[in-house]
């Protein structure tokens, strides 16, 4: 087990689902993204570093049909299968680090809020992008939302790298074009706010 799994084990494992910064009742931007990014909802998505997330409940209610979730904690998507129920054998849980897991299928849509931002190593990321770039599909779309230039330098303890459009578009490259970007100011369970900016990409292609 890599050090990584060992500390997002160990923070579901001692905190409750709305006891951590990143929590939201309501992912209504990452939801826009998406919807914006393909409407179709027999689009395959996959939410990178989702855990916990009640991004997947949302994409559900909303009428998608073909969901991944990927992480690295199987304790954060054990409270994700326990709270949505009977619908979660129709999801495809992943327990897996982002940049060694081995995709086995292809996407039309990628989205990731929070995670990629973890990796200050620039090795990590050129192996996160090699996995993005096989599991994305030709013309298919890219949701990444980090820490912004203005956000914090640290998350849950850790060392985070903060992006804006321009740096995401460095690391993933020429095959993928920008399409839009926004800003979010999240406001944690404690009231404090964190700068946030989602970035979407199309890789180039049909």
């Amino acid at each position: 087990m890599s050090d990584r799994t060992t500390h997002w084990d160990n923070v579901y494992a001692t905190k409750g689902e709305a006891e951590v910064s990143w929590y939201q009742d309501s992912p209504a931007t990452s939801l826009a993204m998406i919807r914006a990014a393909n409407s179709d909802h027999d689009a395959a998505i996959i939410d990178i570093g989702g855990g916990a997330s009640r991004l997947v409940d949302a994409l559900l209610q909303d009428g998608y049909r073909r969901l991944a979730v990927l992480d690295l904690s199987a304790n954060a998507l054990d409270v994700a299968k326990k709270r949505i129920g009977k619908a979660a054998t129709t999801v495809d849980w992943i327990v897996a680090d982002a940049t060694t897991w081995q995709p086995t299928r292809t996407y039309d849509v990628w989205h990731d809020r929070a995670a990629f931002h973890f990796l200050t190593d620039p090795d990590d990321r050129a192996a996160y992008v090699e996995r993005l770039r096989s599991a994305v599909s030709p013309g298919g779309q890219v949701i990444i939302a980090t820490f912004a230039p203005d956000g914090p330098e640290k998350c849950s303890g850790l060392p985070v790298q903060r992006h804006d459009s321009a740096s995401l578009a460095a690391e993933l490259g020429p095959a993928f074009e920008l399409v839009e970007t926004r800003s979010e100011t999240h406001h944690t369970p404690w009231d404090s706010t964190q700068a946030f900016q989602f970035s979407r990409f199309r890789r180039r292609g049909s």
